[in-house]
């Protein structure tokens, strides 16, 4: 064993005792990889060489005699599918549109294989695409292992989307899906998708990482860097040793991530935070007269915001963290991101909480993006809005803080629903027919599916809920039903008709109140379901005296009431509501001139698409 793999080993087992691996988890297997990968850059013509040695476990229970990798580079081709995509997609990202089919020779990505074995011997391989297949020498089998060596060479393309040379901030290399990565093989079978800008789906794996590049740079990445003073490399900010006339070695270690992602440049200035909790943040960027101010305040602004992360949301399970100026807006990888610089204070602070949020329900979670986008976008929606509404109300960020900071979002959302333009989330991911609609179901409607829970469920069982699911399910890649049956244990109720409506159909909730009248001494409420999906409800009625009580109907095949969640009011729960019944009544014990209001979902949660029937008003 290496010296550097005896440090890899025991930065896991540490990683493991600290994370809670060891301890009892669902039963799905995982394969497990670990990458050591030399990597020799040349800055003058972007291009590099690589050796990568890849121990791949077969944990699965099936015998595996093909494998495949990823090439994302390919994709920065002319007539690439990614390309072609762009091209006559109706709603093309303006970051993209045709820029790369106007690529030269000299501008565009590639990978080249120049050799690959299999334990020792040469195996057959074919690149297709941005895909690499691969016929084995010999089968994995079950619970075995096999050691892959590959040397390649690769370019890396003008900056187009995500990753690339030369961004439009100045940024010398943002080096994201640079590698030959193996694709994920789970319980639902391989994962080779053809790249297309959207989505990953990535193993749990160990990254031992050297690059050698050009000594005027520093080189922001993935991992913990080994011996930084060899190279200079002081976390008080830069480089302040000379190496003149030659490259320097920088090496990176990281422990269970699914990628790897590093940048690169001369004019980077780099400072640090560290928390008592162990944790380093790292910031990279380029200063300007534009941006310095708001990068100043950024460190104190994001230690906050890992306090309340880590308390509302799970315990981040690394001990660094690094926000690199690069790219082409803000995209998320494992311990890092690349986020463009040239921003005020509230874009800076919303890109980093977004990127920084993926940590949680990709980085840790990794589900798989392509099938469900929406369980790591939306979720990371959902999350960034509570913190950034959190940093308002500590005076960190202009701007006063709301109550409900999802509102926006189911109104936006249910107003989206309208156009026609909304596919079901269980759409693949590269599969939607515009960009429109892909963005509204990955980012809007999968954070709306969240608040629906939290309005299903109540604040408070809700909160629970989200922890024992981060906690149960980190680095077990689940999918929609872990989730809802994570939801059903802790609040016992039933939710698979939730789940059947919200993502596999694009069906809507429009409830409305149909009439109210007078019944001797009583009132008697007449509600309507109008749109397709069915919904529990929350009824507030206020009294011409201004007490108010609440009324909790829920669904019948729900087999339960969420609890009441206001102490001080007065609740009760109604009898059940059939899902096919279009119609519901209930009795109010006084006459109608005693009643003010009578209001459906006076939380705003609900993603009701119509509110102009949710109110009825007394004279």
């Amino acid at each position: 064993m290496t010296n550097n793999t005896k440090k890899l080993s025991l930065l896991f087992a540490g990683f493991l005792l600290f994370t809670g691996l060891v301890s009892a988890q669902p039963d799905r297997w995982q394969q497990a990889a670990k990458y050591e990968m030399d990597i020799d850059f040349d800055v003058k013509t972007h291009q590099f060489t690589g050796k990568q040695t890849l121990e791949y476990t077969n944990n699965s229970p099936d015998q595996l005699d093909r494998v495949f990798y990823h090439l994302y580079f390919n994709a920065f081709q002319p007539n690439s599918m990614m390309d072609m995509r762009s091209r006559t997609i109706a709603d093309p990202d303006s970051r993209v549109g045709s820029r790369i089919s106007k690529l030269g020779p000299k501008e565009i990505g590639y990978h080249h294989i120049l050799s690959l074995t299999q334990d020792g011997k040469p195996v057959k391989y074919e690149v297709v695409g941005t895909i690499l297949e691969v016929e084995l020498d010999h089968p994995i089998e079950p619970n075995s292992s096999s050691v892959f060596v590959m040397e390649f060479e690769s370019q890396v393309p003008e900056q187009i989307r995500r990753s690339g040379r030369n961004n439009a901030e100045g940024v010398d290399y943002s080096m994201a899906q640079w590698y030959p990565k193996m694709c994920e093989y789970d319980y639902q079978g391989w994962h080779a998708n053809p790249y297309i800008g959207r989505e990953f789906h990535g193993i749990w794996g160990d990254f031992d990482v050297t690059i050698h590049i050009d000594k005027e740079y520093v080189v922001a990445a993935t991992g913990y860097l080994q011996e930084p003073e060899k190279i200079g490399f002081g976390y008080a900010g830069g480089t302040d040793v000379k190496h003149k006339g030659k490259k320097v070695s920088w090496q990176f270690i990281a422990p269970n991530v699914h990628d790897f992602v590093w940048a690169a440049d001369p004019d980077y200035t780099h400072e640090t935070l560290e928390r008592p909790d162990g944790l380093t943040l790292h910031f990279f960027y380029i200063k300007t007269d534009n941006n310095a101010d708001a990068w100043s305040q950024l460190p104190n602004i994001m230690t906050n915001a890992f306090d309340f992360i880590n308390k509302r949301y799970g315990q981040y399970a690394y001990r660094q963290y690094s926000f690199i100026q690069g790219g082409d807006g803000g995209m998320e990888y494992p311990m890092a991101t690349l986020i463009t610089g040239e921003r005020g204070l509230n874009s800076l602070v919303g890109v980093s909480v977004h990127e920084l949020m993926h940590s949680w329900y990709q980085m840790m979670l990794g589900t798989n993006e392509s099938l469900y986008a929406w369980m790591d976008e939306g979720f990371t929606s959902f999350a960034s809005s509570e913190v950034t509404n959190h940093l308002r109300e500590q005076g960190l960020l202009p701007g006063n803080s709301r109550e409900n900071p999802h509102v926006g979002t189911v109104r936006g959302f249910a107003q989206f629903t309208q156009t026609g333009l909304e596919e079901p989330l269980s759409t693949h991911s590269d599969h939607f027919v515009t960009n429109t609609a892909y963005g509204r179901a990955a980012y809007t409607k999968g954070a709306v599916f969240l608040v629906q829970m939290n309005y299903i469920l109540g604040d408070e069982t809700f909160r629970k809920a989200m922890l024992d699911y981060f906690n149960t399910w980190k680095f077990k890649h689940p999918n929609a039903n872990d989730f809802i049956r994570i939801m059903e244990k802790n609040s016992g109720l039933e939710l698979d008709w939730f789940k059947e409506y919200f993502v596999n159909t694009t069906h809507t909730i429009d409830y409305g109140v149909k009439s109210v009248s007078e019944e001797g001494q009583k009132t008697k409420v007449e509600l309507q379901k109008v749109g397709v999906m069915p919904m529990p409800l929350d009824v507030r009625v206020t009294y011409a005296d201004g007490t108010e009580e609440y009324f909790n109907i829920a669904l019948r095949m729900m087999r339960g009431n969420k609890p009441a969640e206001m102490a001080d009011a007065k609740y009760s729960n109604l009898v059940d509501w059939p899902w096919t019944h279009p119609e519901y009544s209930f009795e109010l014990p006084v006459s109608i001139d005693k009643i003010s209001k009578i209001e459906i979902d006076p939380s705003g949660r609900m993603a009701d698409v119509d509110l102009s029937n949710n109110v009825w008003e007394g004279n």
